[in-house]
This record gives structure tokens, sequence and C-alpha cells, in this order.
């Protein structure tokens, strides 16, 4: 017999689930719009997934598996309608995927019937979370993940190894693990994408070099690297793309974020910056682009952060964080980004490729030190009061 509690809480869910988005109407920059409430929440998870409905083995209603947070998510746009794989994070820190739909990309989204239970192929693997979805042109969509594991070379409890792991579909429900990327040079990798086309033939990822699990050590930013086979991806050089820099949103460290946005001016990119404050540390989201010829060459880095946590975003799990790892153009060249604040839900910011070029290619670029940004900024003053006084 279901128990009667659940009755009561799956109408109060489906209020949530139904409840239309709006624009902050209080928020407004030119480039993109916010909008009021989170698209996913730890709120949105299927009841199911969290309780045992049998009421005479669970009388209480107790929550028996419980979910924390639902955050960064891969997103991709398939026959006029918007999914994302997000990443939950269960009461007992491991997080797993789930596959959530919506008509119209900023509200409505519900949660498939199960979460995606991937092939047990890496047995010392213990948690897997962030995947970017790429649609390649091989036919096939595929999912580039963090694999983690414990390091074992050390005592340190905390102590983790990173790597890529891969898998693809062609429908979202059957998933074909594949091997972990290799980087030879690079001990470490998280916030790894794939790129949508091949390059000289062969498979393009955006990798995060790293000499352990949270610092990245030598690693200069960016990388971008080619394979030959993606089942048992090999990437044997890395060019550095996006580079951190002193005093800058990057200082601490970078990542590539959503599959690049291809443009007739180049590939558009959303990434994370990270740097070290009194507080710790700061994730915002930055864009940067490529040239459309050679994918790995930045020709435009606007200054400064694209979205940074502002208001109730700033609180969570992990605090004044937020983290993107998704973004979808319609058919109508409408951007969905996906962001997630301070660990805990998800978000989106919608803007059109039009006002999306023109931020990343026209906004200058960080000139790098205080005195030429306030003449950069000076520059700026003098040309409107030019402006005002005809």
């Amino acid at each position: 017999m279901i128990h009667e509690k659940y009755f009561e809480m799956a109408d109060k869910q489906e209020r949530l689930l139904a409840r239309k988005n709006q624009k902050d109407a209080h928020f407004y920059n030119g480039i993109y719009d916010r909008y009021l409430y989170p698209v996913l929440t730890r709120e949105h998870i299927p009841l199911t997934w969290q309780y045992d409905l049998d009421r005479e083995a669970n009388p209480y209603f107790m929550e028996r598996l419980g979910v924390n947070a639902v955050m960064n998510s891969g997103a991709i746009y398939l026959n006029g309608k918007y999914y994302l794989v997000a990443r939950i994070e269960g009461n007992d820190r491991k997080s797993f995927f789930g596959v959530a739909e919506s008509d119209n990309g900023v509200d409505g989204f519900r949660f498939w019937e199960y979460p995606i239970l991937l092939e047990d192929t890496c047995p010392e693997e213990t948690n897997v979370y962030d995947m970017r979805l790429t649609q390649h042109e091989d036919g096939y969509i595929y999912g580039v993940f963090c694999s983690e594991s414990k390091d074992k070379t050390v005592k340190d409890l905390s102590a983790a190894v990173a790597a890529a792991g891969i898998v693809r579909t062609k429908d979202l429900k059957h998933w074909e693990r594949l091997d972990n990327l290799v980087t030879l040079h690079s001990p470490q990798q998280r916030n790894v994408v794939l790129h949508p086309e091949f390059v000289n033939g062969k498979y393009a990822f955006y990798t995060r070099p790293m000499d352990d699990f949270i610092e990245t050590g030598s690693g200069g930013g960016v990388g971008f690297g080619l394979c030959d086979d993606i089942t048992h991806g090999v990437v044997d050089e890395e060019k550095m793309t996006s580079l951190r820099k002193y005093h800058t949103i990057t200082e601490a460290k970078n990542g590539a974020g959503a599959v690049p946005i291809k443009t007739d001016q180049g590939w558009i990119h959303i990434a994370h910056g990270v740097r070290n404050t009194a507080a710790g540390l700061r994730y915002v989201i930055y864009a940067f682009a490529t040239a459309l010829d050679d994918p790995s060459r930045v020709i435009a880095e606007p200054s400064g952060l694209l979205i940074g946590p502002r208001g109730g975003e700033r609180v969570g799990d992990v605090s004044n964080v937020v983290f993107t790892n998704g973004a979808i153009v319609n058919e109508k060249g409408e951007v969905y980004l996906y962001y997630a604040s301070s660990d805990t839900r998800l978000h989106v910011a919608v803007t059109d490729l039009d006002r999306l070029k023109d931020y990343v290619f026209h906004t200058p670029s960080d000139p790098g030190r205080s005195v030429e940004c306030v003449a950069q900024r000076c520059r700026l003053i003098e040309k409107n009061l030019r402006l005002l006084a005809e």
C-alpha cells in the first residue's frame, strides 16, 4: 500500500514543476537575461528516487536515499526539446547523472523515470560528475565527464585522482562506456570538452592539465589536443589556448565549460575562471573565441567575467561559485547558458548569437594593469560625454 504522505508531496512537487519561469526584471546588462527561478533543484528529483513508497516498509515515510544538490549540467537540443544531463549529488556525496527534459528550456524540466546507470568498467572509480555533451559530426552524442578515484599513493583520505571519462549514445538512453582519455604529459584531467568537429581528421579535446586533484600546478590554462581513436583516446601533445593570468579571474585556475559554439567569426567558448580570496576560491564564468581554421588559437577574449554569482546564488554547499558545462543554441539562434550556483542548484541565462558575438568580439580585452584599465575606462567616458554634449 502506498503511503498517504506520497500523494501530498507529489502534489506539492507538481506545482513546482509546473511553475512558469520569468525574466529577472531587476537585472540588465544588455548581454543576456537572467531568470528568477532555478531550472533544476533537489526539489525537482522524483520522489521515487528518494523514498520507499511502501507504507509497511516505510511507516514514517522517511527519506531513504536523499539528494543533496542538483548542479553542473551538460545540455543538448534534440528534435525541438531541451535536454539536461545534470550532476545529482546524493546525501552520501556520490554524484550521478540524470536526464531532465523541457519544451522551452527555461522551465518545466522533468527528470526521466530512471537516472543513468553507467557501465561499471572502472572498478577503481568512486565518483562521476560534470558531463559535457557533444553532438559530434561522426553521428554520436558524446558525454565527457570527470571520473574520480582514490589516490592510493598517499595516506590522505581526501587525496583523489581525476581522469576524463567518455561515454557515447544516440538517444540519451543507451550509453556505451569508452576508455578514459589518456593525456601523456598531464597526470590528471578535469573539465575536458570534446570539440564537435574533426580537426585535421582527428578528435579534438579541450583539456585542463593538472599536477594533482586540486592544484593545477604547472598547468597554464585550457589545453587543446588531438587523438586518432576516441574509443581508446590518447593525447600526446597539449597546446595551450586560454591562459591563466596573474590578478585576473583565471589566476588560480580555469577550465573549459560548454561545448564551443560555432559562429561565422569563430568558435565561442564559455569557460570558468577561479581566483583565490580571503573567503576561499571564487568561481565565475567568462568567454573567449578561437579561430575557425585553428580552434586552439585564441582570437578574442573579452575583459572580465560574463556571469558571476549574485544574491542568493552566492550561498550554498560551496559558496561564491558559478559554473557551467552546458549551453544550447536552437534553430532561432537563441542561446541558453545553463549554470550552477554554489554547487547547489542550476540556473539559465538566455541571449542570442548576435548579442553573444557582439559581446565576445567587441568587448575590449583586459590590458592587465590598473592604470591602463582606468585609462581604458576614461576613453569610454570621454566618448560618451561627447555624445551627450552633441
